[in-house]
């Protein structure tokens, strides 16, 4: 299983990128997918997480301004953000867990609510939110 991270860049503050990532090799159902970022010296953070019975759920601050989106036919999960500010300036990187559904942001647990930590990470993409 490979997942590989793309549309990382600089932008102007209020600006706005299309994050990318191709899950390759990857078949597994119900599956659990998430967006974490994370500065230097800094623990990860969830951004967003989505599963593949259709949950989803976003970090407070991204609420309104971030949007992610799974599509099946290529296996690839987006995350769309608008208005972005310097704090969103971090390495962002996604990750999936299998046999999983998204119940909080960052958060895979099984059907009976414990929850497991992701098995397959990409090497994330630098997002750099210029004041």
């Amino acid at each position: 299983v490979q997942l590989e991270e793309s549309g990382g860049g600089s932008v102007q503050a209020g600006g706005s990128l299309r994050l990318s990532c191709k899950i390759s090799d990857y078949t597994y159902t119900p599956y659990c997918i998430g967006w974490f970022r994370q500065l230097p010296g800094k623990e990860r953070e969830g951004v967003a997480s989505v599963d593949s019975e259709g949950r989803i759920v976003y970090e407070e601050s991204s609420k309104g301004r971030f949007t992610i989106t799974h599509s099946t036919s290529d296996n690839t999960v987006a995350l769309q953000m608008n208005n972005l500010k310097p704090e969103d300036t971090a390495t962002y990187f996604c990750a999936v867990v299998d046999d999983m559904v998204a119940v909080g942001v960052g958060e895979c647990a099984d059907y009976d609510g414990l929850v497991y930590p992701m098995d397959y990470w990409g090497k994330g993409t630098l997002v750099t939110v210029i004041s």
